[in-house]
């Protein structure tokens, strides 16, 4: 089963399970979609209705939580952990897995440095466990490990769930990318003119040529057949010629 299909599964079964409860009754199954290992989308849960009904109530700390997995990174959990309840272990490690994968939405070379900082990993064989083990064999993330660089090569990433705000940039941007192309489009289809009228010209003069050395070659022929056909007269017969047009 592909993560695609896996996902949307795992999805419904969530959504399904958080419309059903309500309140407290809520923390569970969002403790349970947010540390499952194949789940790293959330969209989804948080719009449903029982969910966003925990907005303001005593229970809000759960659709905190949520909106952490869905849009947030291990640095945005440690600057707001006295507000959230303390993560289990494998809330811990989706989120840091939920880490790389915002990262690689804007860069797609990752420095060590950077990784271990943000993942809170003391030296380069953890990381590189983490990155290998959690992310690539996980199947959200793939690249290449640059150990003389100290970085990570981001070939593929999976896309995290849209951050408020997220879609009208997105949408401007994919204008942005679209008005480009209309004007690379435009820019092709002049060099392909260009091309096929200098084409036609190099055509046009190349038959010239070839006209022009048909020309000379029966120009050539010519002047050799009159040489050929000339009378030649012996020194004998110009003498007495000669003799003749003077009498």
């Amino acid at each position: 089963m592909d993560i695609e299909q896996n996902q949307a599964e795992l999805i419904d079964n969530f959504v399904k399970q958080a419309s059903a409860q309500k309140g407290t009754a809520l923390g569970s199954v969002i403790l349970e979609a947010t540390s499952h290992p194949s789940l790293f989308a959330f969209s989804e849960i948080l719009a449903v209705p029982t969910i966003a009904e925990l907005e303001g109530t005593e229970n809000s700390v759960y659709l905190k939580v949520l909106q952490l997995f869905a849009h947030g990174t291990w640095s945005d959990y440690k600057s707001n952990c006295s507000s959230l309840p303390q993560l289990v272990p494998d809330q811990v490690l989706k989120l840091k897995q939920l880490t790389v994968l915002t990262l690689a939405e804007t860069n797609k070379v990752l420095p060590y440095d950077e990784l271990m900082m943000e993942l809170d990993v003391t030296n380069v064989r953890e990381l590189e466990d983490f990155l290998i083990n959690e992310c690539m064999y996980a199947g959200i993330v793939r690249g290449k490990l640059d150990q003389l660089r100290r970085c990570f090569e981001i070939q593929f990433a999976a896309g995290r769930d849209l951050r408020p705000g997220q879609l009208g940039s997105m949408i401007q941007t994919l204008s942005n990318w679209l008005g480009t192309s209309d004007n690379l489009l435009v820019s092709i289809q002049e060099e392909i003119k260009w091309a096929d009228t200098m084409s036609e010209l190099d055509k046009k003069h190349r038959k010239e040529v070839e006209d022009r050395v048909e020309e000379v070659k029966k120009s050539l022929s010519v002047k050799k057949l009159q040489t050929v056909s000339r009378p030649k007269l012996s020194s004998e017969g110009s003498r007495i010629s000669t003799l003749n047009l003077v009498e």
